[in-house]
């Protein structure tokens, strides 16, 4: 019977079984706690050297370089989000064409692959011409 590798001890019904198993996971354990003190010496070393001089305007709420005058209520067109959300599509497309482009080489998925990525496309032109009959697409 060959000798067993160190850590690890066999059993009568030779089973291995593994007594550094747990060894494992005290090294992420202790990598864990380490990262966590990093950060809490970072923020806690960043409160105790930074200056402390509040004025009004550091006490002001920022919105993106405009000073907030008036109420919190603003109105913003949906036209953006629309622009938004078909970029995320055509995004998500990308993300879906580009496997199929490394599939479509192996042999034996060239039709299937080829007819469900024209159903696929499919789709997406029947979105866009919806949001071009629309008038989504037009800015003014």
């Amino acid at each position: 019977m060959p000798e067993p590798t160190r850590g690890t001890e066999t059993g009568a019904a030779g089973i291995t079984v593994a007594a550094d198993y747990f060894q494992s996971y005290s090294v992420v354990g202790l990598l864990a706690v380490v990262g966590v003190l990093f950060v809490a010496v970072a923020f806690g070393a960043g409160r105790l050297l930074r200056p402390v001089v509040p004025t009004p305007e550091k006490l002001l709420t920022y919105e993106c370089g405009v000073d907030p005058v008036g109420e919190g209520w603003a109105h913003t067109q949906v036209r953006y989000y629309v622009y938004a959300f078909l970029y995320v599509i055509f995004a998500v497309d990308s993300i879906f064409l580009f496997p199929w482009a490394t599939v479509f080489a192996a042999p034996g998925y060239g039709a299937t692959t080829l007819v469900e990525m024209f159903i696929f496309l499919g789709f997406l032109a029947v979105g866009l011409l919806y949001a071009y009959k629309k008038g989504v697409l037009t800015w003014t």
